[in-house]
């Protein structure tokens, strides 16, 4: 052993004596068995957290630049764009990746759905996963009035003004997180110190409780099968495990690779992709006076708004529709308990939840689709059909889908003829 091992040998000694690293490292990584079956469909757990890594570092540093004053902030964004040293590539890199980060969340929420990641013993790491999912939707919220451009800012006024909605208490809950009574200063202030400071320390700490809970309980597999459940007499290592490092960690740089060749080919050639992740209205300066031809939120909101504009007012309250989107991303929160099925993976289970899972996604990006455009964009072609806006029957059509959905797994998953599951994972 040389002299440098020995001393390296004896500085880890000192720093386990004082602190669980190698206990740590051991428990979470190389010992830490994993079903040796996992898929590319394992890929968007470890691409989330890169994701957020990248968010958080491109984020601090466009802070070092960026003014959260309304009469600065546009400028000080142009400021980063053209003239700071690599300033054009960090605000893309942020803009980029917070698109990317839904993309890789909704496919991992999607990966949980078809092996049934949500069932029992896992229930709190769905819970802690969809608490992930709310307050990253919080976060692209606060961040999305930051760059203080026309879409910013009416955005904004727009989506506060829906809290207003809620009976009683609406008007103050608007007011409180508006901090006036229209978008202004204070809103961006305030805005600026929640999506900075407040909401990615609740990100990093769900994160943290996600991964521990995960590891205590040990990750689902394709086939749905506990591998904790056959170990070795002598060693007790699962029979259908294998160590997470190096295996894993390995085969995960598979996925990082094709994610940034991804990443890089979106900055590089097509950063605003045809205005879905940066609208032309928020080149131009955030202007109170003039309204845009057409407000939408960015594209991984417009399921959800399309399901606002789909449900019908009562007079003139709009709480029903907000009711009905805040409703439709909670439901996630019951899966655990609404699937009855025997089995966990869509492996095994038979064709009426395939097809309602076919459905629920279709109408997903239906949703997605109706929300990026005006409401009556065929509304001359629905009058040719007795209808005054064809666009608003559709949506409702595909809201009552996705909802149904959820209100009928207690029963389709019951009734559903599924397939035997085998005793080990089968590859």
């Amino acid at each position: 052993m040389s002299l440098l091992t020995k001393k390296a040998d004896e500085l880890l000694g000192w720093v386990d004596a004082r602190f669980p690293l190698t206990s740590n490292i051991k428990a979470h990584l190389t010992e830490y068995y994993a079903p040796k079956n996992f898929n590319f469909w394992y890929f968007f757990g470890s691409l989330a957290l890169l994701v957020l890594v990248l968010q958080i570092v491109t984020g601090i540093f466009l802070t070092m630049h960026y003014k959260p004053e309304a009469l600065m902030a546009f400028a000080s964004v142009e400021y980063i764009m053209r003239d700071v040293p690599w300033g054009w590539l960090i605000r893309y890199m942020h803009s980029t990746g917070a698109s990317l980060f839904f993309v890789v969340i909704y496919l991992h929420m999607f990966r949980g759905l078809l092996y049934g990641s949500y069932r029992n013993p896992r229930e709190l790491i769905w819970l802690f996963g969809v608490g992930i999912f709310l307050a990253l939707m919080g976060e692209a919220f606060f961040g999305y009035l930051l760059p203080w451009g026309q879409m910013s800012y009416w955005g904004a006024q727009v989506i506060t003004s829906l809290f207003g909605t809620v009976p009683f208490i609406g008007p103050d809950i608007a007011e409180w997180l508006r901090g006036d009574y229209l978008t202004s200063d204070a809103t961006l202030n305030r805005f600026f110190a929640f999506h900075v400071i407040a909401l990615p320390l609740v990100i990093l700490g769900l994160v943290a409780a996600h991964i521990l809970a995960l590891h205590e309980v040990g990750s689902n597999n394709p086939d749905g099968v506990e591998i904790k459940k056959l170990k070795d007499k002598v060693t007790g290592i699962p029979l259908d495990g294998i160590p997470f490092h190096p295996y894993y960690t390995v085969k995960d740089m598979v996925g990082v690779v094709v994610f940034f060749i991804v990443f890089a080919a979106i900055i590089f050639f097509a950063p605003e992709m045809g205005g879905y992740f940066l609208e032309a209205n928020n080149f131009v300066p955030a202007d109170p006076l003039v309204t845009p031809a057409h407000i939408a939120p960015t594209w991984y909101f417009t399921p959800y708004y399309s399901i606002l504009r789909a449900v019908p007012p009562i007079g003139i309250s709009q709480f029903p529709g907000v009711a009905a989107m805040g409703l439709s991303v909670l439901a996630f929160v019951f899966l655990p308990w609404l699937d009855r099925s025997p089995v966990k993976s869509i492996r095994y289970k038979g064709n009426l939840y395939k097809g309602w899972l076919a459905a629920f996604v279709i109408s997903f990006l239906v949703l997605g689709y109706l929300g990026t455009v005006p409401a009556n964009v065929w509304g001359q072609f629905g009058a040719w059909l007795g209808k005054a806006d064809i666009a608003t029957v559709v949506a409702r059509i595909f809201t009552a889908i996705y909802f149904a959905f959820f209100i009928l797994m207690p029963w389709y998953t019951k009734i559903d003829k599924t397939k035997p599951v085998p005793e080990r994972v089968t590859g």
